[in-house]
C-alpha cells in the first residue's frame, strides 16, 4: 500500500475540516441608495415631459370604467356563488369549499388592455380531482344562469371552459379564471393519477400570498402604474419575457420604495430607475436582487429564471436606457412604434446605439460533445473514403 494514513508517506489531503467558500451575495450600484455619497455636479430638471408620457402611456394602457364595471360584476356574481356553496352546498357533494380569494391583477389594480381576465382561488378541504373540479365549474355555470334569468336587466350568456388547475366562465364583456387548490394539509396525500397536479395547487396558494402582502405593502397609486408600464414592455420585448407578474411587482415596489428617502419616488424617477437596475444586474448571478417576502426572504425572486435568461433581460435593459438617455423616452414606453428597438440599431442625434450581445454561452454537455465529436470523427472517415 502506497502511502495513505497508515505508514508511508503522509496523505497530501487537506488539513482540518473542509471550509465551504461562503457566497456573499453583491448589490448592484445604485445612485439612489448612496446619492450623499455622490453629489450631483447640477440639479437635474424636473422632467415634466417624461412624467406627462407615462401617464399619458398609463391611460392608453388602463381600461374604460365600463369595462372594469363589466369585470367587476362577473367576479361578484363567482364570488357570491362559490361562497354560497361553501356555506349551504345542499345536495352539491363534489367537493367541500374552505375559502374563496381574489388574486391576480384585477385583485391588485393592475389589469392592462388586452387582459380582461379576473382570477379567484378556491381553496378545497377535500382533495381536488379532475371530475370534482368539473363538477364545481358546471354548478357555478348553473347558478349564474339562474342568477341572470332572475334579473330581467342582464341577458348574458355565460362560457364554461375547462383550463388547467381550474376553469374559466366567460361572456362577451370580461372573464373569470376559477383557480382550484386545496388545504396545505392535503398536499402530501395528492395522488398524480388521480388529483391536479401539486406545484399547480402550489402555484395557486402563493398567488393568495402574493395578493395579500401586495394589498399591504404596494397600494401606492404609483406602484400599480410602474407594473403597468413594464407589462406593456414585457409585452412588447421578448428579452424581457422572463420577468413573471411577481417579479415585476416587486421591481415596482423597490424601485419606488427602497432608498432612503421616506417619500416615495416620482414615476419618472422610478421609470428610469427600474431599467437602471435591471441594466446594473439587479437580476444577474450573484446578485443580492430581491428577497421574496413570502418565502421568508430566503429566495431570491431572480433564481426562478435560468442563467441565460437573466442575462437576456440585463442586455435587453441595458439597450432600453440607452436609447432612452438619448431622447427615445416615447418609443421605450410604446407612444411612437419603432419595431425590433432592442434587437437593431438605431441613431438618436447622431449617437448610435447598437444592441448588445449575449455575455453567456450555455455549455455543452459532455454527452452533446461526445455525439458531435463522434459525427465530426464519421464525417472525416466517410471523407477519406470518398478520397480513396
Amino acid at each position: 500500500m502506497r502511502g495513505g494514513a497508515r505508514g508511508g508517506r503522509p496523505s497530501r489531503g487537506r488539513s482540518g475540516p473542509y471550509k465551504p467558500k461562503v457566497f456573499i451575495p453583491r448589490v448592484p450600484f445604485d445612485v439612489y441608495v448612496c446619492e450623499s455619497f455622490f453629489p450631483r455636479v447640477k440639479l437635474a430638471p424636473d422632467d415634466n415631459t417624461l412624467t406627462q408620457a407615462i401617464l399619458k402611456r398609463n391611460e392608453d394602457l388602463t381600461y374604460s370604467a365600463a369595462k372594469q364595471t363589466a369585470v367587476l360584476n362577473l367576479v361578484t356574481k363567482i364570488q357570491a356563488v362559490l361562497d354560497n356553496i361553501a356555506l349551504s352546498p345542499g345536495n352539491f357533494d363534489a367537493c367541500q369549499i374552505e375559502e374563496v380569494r381574489q388574486v391576480g391583477s384585477f385583485k391588485k389594480g393592475t389589469m392592462m388592455v388586452g387582459n380582461n381576465v379576473a382570477d379567484i382561488v378556491t381553496i378545497l378541504k377535500t382533495l381536488p380531482t379532475v371530475e370534482a373540479v368539473q363538477a364545481l365549474g358546471n354548478k357555478v355555470l348553473e347558478e349564474l344562469k339562474l342568477i341572470d334569468r332572475n334579473d330581467i336587466m342582464s341577458n348574458h350568456v355565460f362560457n364554461l371552459t375547462m383550463i388547467d388547475g381550474g376553469f374559466e366562465i366567460s361572456y362577451p364583456d370580461a372573464s373569470v379564471r376559477c383557480l382550484i387548490t386545496t388545504v396545505p394539509q392535503n398536499l402530501r396525500k395528492l395522488d398524480p393519477e388521480l388529483h391536479l397536479d401539486q406545484k399547480i395547487l402550489q402555484h395557486h396558494l402563493a398567488a393568495i400570498r402574493h395578493a395579500r402582502w401586495f394589498e399591504e405593502n404596494a397600494h401606492h397609486s404609483s406602484i400599480k402604474v410602474l407594473i403597468r408600464l413594464f407589462k406593456d414592455l414585457r409585452n412588447r420585448f421578448d428579452g424581457f419575457q422572463p420577468l413573471n407578474p411577481w417579479v415585476l411587482d416587486l421591481l415596482a415596489h423597490y424601485a419606488i420604495n427602497h432608498h432612503p428617502s421616506q417619500q416615495p419616488l416620482g414615476l419618472n424617477i422610478a421609470y428610469k430607475r427600474c431599467l437602471q437596475l435591471l441594466a446594473g444586474g439587479l437580476f444577474l448571478p450573484g446578485s443580492a436582487g430581491i428577497p421574496d417576502p413570502c418565502e421568508g426572504g430566503t429566495v431570491r425572486v431572480h433564481t426562478s429564471m435560468s442563467l441565460e435568461q437573466q442575462d437576456l433581460v440585463c442586455l435587453t435593459a441595458q439597450t432600453l436606457l440607452r436609447v432612452m438617455s438619448h431622447g427615445g423616452y416615447k418609443q421605450v414606453l410604446g407612444l411612437e412604434i419603432l419595431p425590433n428597438l432592442a434587437s437593431e440599431m438605431s441613431v438618436w442625434d447622431g449617437v448610435v446605439v447598437s444592441p448588445l450581445s449575449k455575455a453567456y454561452e450555455k455549455p455543452i454537455d459532455k454527452k452533446d460533445e461526445e455525439t458531435s465529436e463522434d459525427m465530426e470523427q464519421e464525417h472525416d472517415e466517410s471523407m477519406e473514403t470518398q478520397d480513396s
